[in-house]
């Protein structure tokens, strides 16, 4: 596990962040521009000195002001990938991983193989080309491969794919997922997309000004009213993890999500985890189960509480069972005449083809 306590002052502004990222699985950093997400990562690597603070990876300790103790970043076996992949141009792609793995202390263990980098991220047809000849995807590849090939103990992603385009991204996605559900190393995620955060992340630190305005699992952030201030109301929904029980006769996937099952467009087979993402926006809520209708997902829920959200809108939190919950947004008149309060029993109503589903690599345990 990754524990950082770091105060940095800068001019103006001020961090001051307490945060953990277990293993395994991404932890994202999230927020506004210049809420201080670059300042953290350049922190906890040993780019930048803190004023304050202690780092620690497992039982190794990076830094702690108390004992003035900071290990140099060149020891610190962190792996750093930025917006920009930052390849060595005279080396080729070989060349390239071959760095990463120099960089290894002599007699290290070695428990990423090349072969397994190579073939994790895509790499073998490209080992002979320079990086002039790569796309930005594929440098960004290479820039993970060489950062894995040094066999760090905590990996950073600062924005990987901020300067690429929409169609590289969806290229580099999948191996960031591969690398998520593979890795037995914390892996700490830098974006201002939070559609990048839903696909990739387990856990969500919410930052702004300098500060931790919510930590925890993306489930549980992807609910909390600061993130709706800063991805706006259309933004706004639940993720939840489910295991795929089965395909059904039309050849949707049917997953078990808390006491409910969904019925998604994803391919995916049976005994997989997959993550859901439901839009408040996308859910209806009838207070008795509806016949007739082409939605394929009518599920059991309980009210769990109404709240004001934008202009005659409410936000109802609804409980699916097994912790499992659903935002629905509906307008406040709506809210009363169905007489929602909490303990209240409804049924929520969601289209197949509005559910959003990002599939593990990894089974089910």
């Amino acid at each position: 596990m990754l524990r950082v306590q770091l105060r940095k002052r800068r001019g103006d502004f001020s961090l001051d962040v307490d945060f953990h990222a277990p293993v395994p699985g991404v932890t994202a950093l999230f927020g506004r521009s210049g809420c201080g997400k670059s300042t953290l990562i350049s922190l906890i690597a040993g780019l930048l000195s803190p004023d304050q603070g202690r780092v620690q990876i497992g039982e190794n300790v990076l830094v702690d002001s108390e004992r003035q103790y900071e290990l140099d970043a060149r020891h610190r076996r962190i792996g750093v990938v930025f917006q920009d992949a930052r390849l060595f141009p005279h080396f080729s792609v070989l060349g390239n991983l071959q760095y990463g793995a120099r960089r290894l202390p002599r007699g290290a263990p070695t428990p990423i193989g090349f072969d397994e980098v190579v073939a994790m991220l895509g790499l073998g047809g490209m080992l002979q080309r320079r990086p002039q000849e790569l796309s930005g995807g594929e440098k960004q590849r290479v820039a993970l491969g060489r950062a894995l090939l040094a066999q760090p103990q905590l990996l950073l992603l600062d924005e990987p794919l901020a300067s690429l385009d929409l169609a590289r991204r969806e290229e580099v996605l999948p191996y960031l997922e591969r690398l998520r559900d593979a890795l037995a190393i914390p892996i700490v995620y830098v974006s201002h997309q939070f559609d990048e955060v839903l696909r990739l992340a387990t856990r969500v630190v919410l930052l702004d000004a300098g500060r931790v305005l919510a930590d925890g699992d993306l489930a549980a952030v992807s609910r909390h009213p600061a993130l709706r201030e800063i991805v706006g109301p259309d933004a706004v929904g639940a993720v939840m993890t489910g295991v795929v029980e089965r395909m059904d006769q039309a050849g949707l996937t049917v997953v078990r999500v808390g006491d409910a099952e969904f019925v998604i467009d994803e391919p995916a087979a049976p005994g997989q985890r997959i993550q859901i993402q439901v839009l408040a926006r996308d859910v209806i809520v009838a207070a008795a189960r509806p016949a007739g209708l082409s939605v394929r997902n009518v599920v059991a829920a309980r009210v769990v509480s109404v709240t004001p959200d934008v202009g005659r809108a409410v936000l109802v939190e609804l409980d699916i069972g097994r912790t499992a919950t659903l935002l629905a947004r509906i307008t406040s008149r709506a809210s009363q005449e169905l007489g929602l309060s909490p303990v209240v029993q409804v049924w929520a109503l969601i289209k197949a083809v509005s559910l959003r589903g990002h599939v593990f690599s990894a089974p089910a345990r």
